[in-house]
């Protein structure tokens, strides 16, 4: 949520930067700085109504000690008036803050400076690219033929079991799974991240407090018996571990990994881009998140990308970096960068990590903040990344290594396997 302080100050600047994205800023920035004045002013005059009323009351009992009372009776109708008026005051007061709160919710962060402008995907800046696109032979097959052939993944008894967006691991597919949690926890606790396992289920004050509510509410899966929300990435519960929490300086750098299954609806997806691995409901995920001082929050985002870009190396898979244009940027990001592997068997870019600064717009609805040196309290920068998701790299591996013989894993990750060779 963008603080109300920033929009006081910069309300113009960030109005611009909102209108980057395609959302009404100017629109939406003059009616929480017109909401703000009205609060600001209702309080003044809510506060300015009991100073009265204390006033008179304290005249009151003057007036009776003085034999006055005549003229007490005459202050008392007055304060009557005045306990009315405060009621009324307070009343509109909470609803015009709860106005304020539900119109601040609902407007995304504004995107960084360097965001470059545009629409949607097509618009993204590609920055660099590793590796050589592979060209395969022309009997070469995409992943779900490949996943049929080596009885990998049964996506039909998925169907069975819940239905489209669930697949079936078994066999050496499900191996390659648990290899995958093994190898990108272990990279990542080599890299200082501090290992957790969350909740999969959330309450909904969690998830506002990331952002996916009420932006995303209708993308999660809900259980309404409990009012729990699964989650659609671990970035949720593990920050939400630093809700309502004041850091020291000495607290930093924070750096946590989880790996979790994610639930996503992905309501409206349809079409080729869905077929077999590319979109699901549930998958696999190891994501780390970062919490940081403003100032260092964007050098550290860059640290991120290229950890990111090193397990795309050592799976030895072609890939790209995108910084996402404005228009292509999540809620709650002020800056993201995506990495994209090479599917050969599809010829396409697949995205398989976005690494996101959202710089205060979290930890201003989760009141996570922390003290400087000289004990002033501020909000902190938190950051996350997909480090990375399963079913496009495992899309990719299938694709881009496979021979007459079988797929022949990379060497990094039979170590995790047991095997080399899927056959």
């Amino acid at each position: 949520m963008l603080s109300l302080y920033q929009i006081r100050v910069k309300s113009e600047e960030i109005a611009a930067a909102l209108e980057k994205r395609n959302f009404p800023g100017k629109v939406s920035i003059a009616k929480v700085v017109e909401l703000d004045k009205k609060i600001r002013q209702l309080k003044q005059d809510h506060e300015d109504t009991l100073s009265r009323s204390k006033k008179i009351a304290t005249d009151i009992g003057k007036l009776y000690s003085e034999g006055k009372g005549a003229e007490a009776e005459k202050l008392k109708n007055e304060t009557g008036e005045l306990k009315q008026r405060s009621k009324e005051l307070f009343e509109v007061l909470q609803e015009t803050e709860a106005e304020l709160h539900q119109l601040l919710l609902s407007i995304p962060n504004a995107p960084h400076a360097s965001v470059p402008a545009g629409a949607a995907a097509e618009d993204n800046e590609i920055l660099r690219e590793w590796g050589e696109k592979l060209q395969l032979s022309a009997d070469a097959v995409p992943h779900w033929d490949l996943t049929s052939k080596y009885d990998l993944i049964d996506f039909e008894a998925g169907v069975k079991i819940t239905g489209s967006g669930f697949p079936l691991y078994k066999g050496k597919g499900a191996r390659l799974q648990r290899a995958l949690v093994n190898f990108f926890l272990d990279r990542a606790t080599e890299a200082g991240y501090l290992e957790v396992q969350p909740p999969i289920l959330i309450n909904a004050e969690t998830g506002y407090g990331t952002g996916q509510l009420p932006d995303k509410e209708g993308q999660m899966y809900h259980v309404q018996n409990d009012q729990l929300y699964l989650i659609p990435t671990a970035e949720v519960p593990v920050t939400n571990i630093y809700r309502d929490v004041i850091l020291k300086e000495s607290d930093f750098p924070v750096k946590l990994t989880a790996y979790t299954p994610c639930f996503r609806r992905e309501a409206g997806s349809y079409g080729k881009d869905v077929r077999g691995l590319n979109r699901l409901h549930q998958f696999d995920k190891v994501e780390i998140v970062r919490i940081e001082k403003p100032e260092d929050s964007y050098q550290v985002l860059e640290e991120m990308v290229e950890y990111v870009e090193s397990l795309l190396q050592a799976l030895e898979l072609p890939y790209r970096v995108a910084k996402l244009c404005a228009g292509d940027l999540g809620f709650a990001a002020a800056l993201t960068y995506d990495m994209e592997v090479w599917s050969a068997g599809q010829q396409k870019w697949l995205e398989v990590s976005s690494v996101s600064n959202f710089e205060t717009f979290q930890s201003n609805r989760l009141k996570l903040r922390y003290k400087t040196s000289g004990g002033k309290t501020d909000l902190a920068h938190t950051l996350n990344g997909s480090a990375l998701a399963f079913p496009r790299i495992v899309a990719a591996l299938l694709e881009n290594n496979q021979t007459a013989n079988g797929i022949k894993l990379p060497k990094a990750l039979a170590q995790y396997t047991g095997f080399d060779m899927i056959s």
